[in-house]
């Protein structure tokens, strides 16, 4: 099969988010600058440099009392901020839960009866039980082609890591099994793992 995106895939469903699958999600908290709270999932979300570290995620879509965009880019447009919560196997329905069209005074932390804990760098939460969270500073907001699409970009000012994920010095995605998003209403979990060395490293 082959078919060009502008004359449609024919198909009962879009291919295209399933053909690039698994993608991490990254759980994204922000806090408006009226003071309100906001958590939702995006899986066009991805680190994108070490030094310094920076992540990128992209919203596609809009909600009608935010206008062209969502609550999430929304509130890091007005404040610069926003923290990314990585998801484990054992929130996977609390995340579920935070992906609705709640209204942008919807505070998805208290509706999912998600524990909230103060980033260190940043006036934002993190989900408390997550495995790991990146707390940044906006860098940038690109407009794509197409109605709705933004990349946010941001730099990473501080690093959270639950202690239990830490074993002998290496952060250990076995031990909470990331959660990862696929095609359709599908997604997978990491449950093992496996080393290669690039060549010339030993």
């Amino acid at each position: 099969m082959f078919y060009r995106p502008e004359d449609g895939h024919g198909l009962p469903h879009n291919p295209f988010n399933a053909i690039v699958a698994p993608r991490p999600i990254g759980w994204i908290s922000t806090r408006g600058s009226d003071g309100a709270e906001n958590l939702a999932p995006y899986s066009f979300f991805n680190a994108v440099a070490y030094v310094p570290p920076q992540v990128m995620f992209s919203s596609t879509s809009t909600k009608p009392d935010r206008g062209d965009t969502k609550d999430s880019v929304a509130n890091i447009r007005d404040t610069g901020v926003f923290c990314v919560n990585i998801v484990e196997y054992a929130l996977r329905d609390a995340m579920n839960r935070t992906s609705g069209p709640w209204p942008r005074d919807t505070d998805e932390f208290t509706d999912a009866a998600i524990e909230r804990a103060a980033c260190e760098t940043i006036p934002c939460s993190r989900v408390a039980a997550a495995p790991a969270a990146l707390e940044c500073k906006l860098t940038q907001i690109v407009d794509l082609p197409g109605e709705a699409n933004k990349v946010v970009f941001g730099e990473v000012t501080g690093v959270y890591i639950r202690d239990d994920c830490l074993k002998d010095g290496i952060f250990d995605v076995l031990s909470f099994n990331p959660l990862a998003r696929m095609g359709y209403k599908d997604y997978t979990v990491v449950r093992e793992k496996f080393a290669l060395a690039r060549p010339g490293e030993s």
